[in-house]
Formats: structure tokens, sequence, C-alpha cells
């Protein structure tokens, strides 16, 4: 039996069973005096469940979860929704005005958290999303990309000693999950404190869509929708396979300084001592291999061929299991074909 719906309401704004409702959270103006506010979607299903909340742009210039939010918005599936499902697709809309990471003032909105009403303007946007957005709800994905001239293969970052956030990784569907610890002023700090379970959701590069990585963050909403049994089942005969946890990973840094000529891709796997790519001068003469220095899979790389020494150019993975990693890995390239 249906367990019964409730409304929900936020900013003032009520939202009914079987209603949805589009609305701003005003953060406030422009220089020249324009309004500046937070957009946000409501669906509430016509039975209960429970209230999950999928954000992106936190970072102003990472792009992929802002369609992923559009994508599940406008999926058929979702007619079928038990529960309420928040979202935000543009969490720092300074930022996305600005195509840049930051907001103005150069701060970083996913340090912020909670925030202040009375702090700085990340603290006082913070606050204002953690009382009206995030406190309303019970689970949370929060959706990224890697930073700019970096890509990440599709990961759930996630602090695994909180079990109900470890159960939502594995239900998001991709291979890899990284482990990792709640970093101060973060979102998923926030959550922590509130009690509400947070997954990070890394795929693609900054300012740029990624048609792979948007696919496989709209499925796996749609697996962490199902996990809550907020959609029904699909009728699929096809196991989900599973997500593995790295041991570890570390980034391989620049040995000098040059043009930088990567020789694999991201999910490739790397044995130590492997031959990852070359660092030449524009003259060429000159070139210095650059090497793995453990096994394991690669899920980050630079996608700017100019480094100084020190740079970081792969982000490499360790695993127990990594014949099964590279198996899985590979499966998904498969079904996700792009860059990976």
């Amino acid at each position: 039996m249906s367990r019964r719906a409730h409304s929900i309401e936020i900013f003032g704004e009520v939202v009914g069973p079987s209603c949805h409702k589009t609305f701003n959270i005003p953060i406030g103006q422009l220089y020249t005096h324009t309004d500046i506010a937070i957009p946000v979607q409501v669906v509430n299903g016509k039975s209960g469940g429970p209230v999950l909340l999928i954000c992106a742009a936190i970072h102003g210039d990472e792009l992929n979860g802002v369609e992923v939010v559009r994508r599940v918005l406008s999926a058929p599936w979702l007619k079928n929704l038990r529960g309420t499902l928040i979202a935000v697709p543009m969490v720092n809309v300074l930022g996305i005005i600005q195509r840049s990471r930051y907001l103005p003032d150069r701060r970083d909105l996913n340090r912020c958290f909670p925030g202040s009403e009375k702090g700085s303007l990340g603290g006082r946007i913070a606050n204002l999303f953690v009382q009206e957005i995030l406190s309303k709800s019970q689970y949370a994905i929060d959706l990224h990309t890697g930073a700019i001239h970096r890509s990440n293969m599709p990961q759930i970052r996630v602090h695994l000693e909180n079990e109900q956030a470890a159960q939502l990784a594995q239900a998001f569907g991709v291979p890899l999950v990284i482990d990792a610890p709640i970093r101060d002023g973060s979102l998923r700090g926030a959550g922590d404190d509130l009690g509400i379970p947070i997954i990070t959701y890394e795929a693609g590069e900054a300012l740029r869509f990624d048609e792979s990585a948007i696919s496989a963050g709209v499925k796996g909403v749609r697996n962490v929708m199902t996990h809550l049994n907020m959609l029904p089942p699909r009728k699929t005969g096809k196991q989900k396979p599973p997500s593995f946890v790295a041991k570890s990973s570390s980034w391989v840094r620049a040995p000098a300084d040059g043009l930088f000529r990567i020789k694999l891709q991201l999910g490739d796997r790397v044995s130590r001592g492997d031959v990852v790519g070359i660092i030449d001068g524009p003259l060429g003469g000159s070139e210095i291999p650059v090497l793995a220095p453990f096994a394991g899979i690669v899920i980050g790389n630079t996608n700017l061929p100019l480094v100084n020494e020190g740079e970081a150019l792969l982000h490499i993975a360790r695993f127990e299991d990594i014949d099964d990693v590279e198996t899985v890995v590979d499966e998904f390239r498969q079904e996700f074909d792009g860059i990976y």
C-alpha cells in the first residue's frame, strides 16, 4: 500500500501531492539592479516517499550536472514518482553568469557551508541553501565535473563511514567509488551535520557538455531513486554490475616543464613503470617519459598540453581486484561510448 503523500514548503511556496512547481530563491542583485535568484523545481508525487535533492553547479563552471538535472526533470519515468524530488540545476548562479568556478569575491561556495546569514556572500548563499533546500531533504546527490582543463572518469565520491551514503554510492551504478573524507565547509559536511546522506558524482570537464558523463549521471540518479523506492523497479533482466571502492588515489605529476603528450584514456589500466605520456620541448629532442608510479585505473587527467614541473597530469586510483575493475570499466565505456 502506498504511503500518504504530503505537501512540502520551500521558501514560502507550498507544493501539494501530484503537483510540481518552479520558483526562484532570491540571493541578491547585480550591480545593474538586476535581481538574481537560484532556480528550483519541486516535483511531488501522488504517493508518499523520501525527499531527494539533486543539485548542480555549486562550482559555476561545472555544467554537466545542469544538463543531468534538466533531463531528469523531463524524463517520462518521473510521472511514476513516489515522494518528492527537489531539483536545483544552478546553485552558484553568480558563478554560472561569469563562467567561473568561484563566486565574484573568489570564494569557493563549496567551502562556505553551512554558512551564516550575516557572513560573506558565499556564507549567506550557503546558509540560505541549507535552511530552505537541504534541510527539507532526506537524501542528496551533488553533481560535479573535473576542474577547468581536467576531465574525470565518472565516479562517486562519498564518506564510506556514513552507511546510508555508502549504500547510495553503490546504488548509483558507476564502476568507481572514491572514499572521500568530509571537507570543512562542503555541502557534504553540512549534510553530515544534519544527518542527510550525500554522494558526489564527478564526471567530465568544466565548461563542457560531455554526453557520456551526462547519460551516466541521469541513469545514476534514476538508479538511486529506484533504490529509495521513489520509482518502481525497472523491468530489465540485466543485473547492475558492482561498483569498486578505490584503496587510494593520487596524481602523477610532471617531472619537467614542456609539452605533455598523453598516451592513455580515462578508464585505462596501468602497471607500475608504464609510460603514461611524454614531455618534450617545442623544438623536440628532449623527450622525457612520464612513468606510472603504481598500478591502477586512470580516473582523471589534464587536457592542457602546456605543463610546468610538478603539475598534476593523471589521477590514478588503486584497487585490490584490478582485473574485475578493468572488466567492469570496459563494459561501462562500451555502454556510454564517448571519450572514455
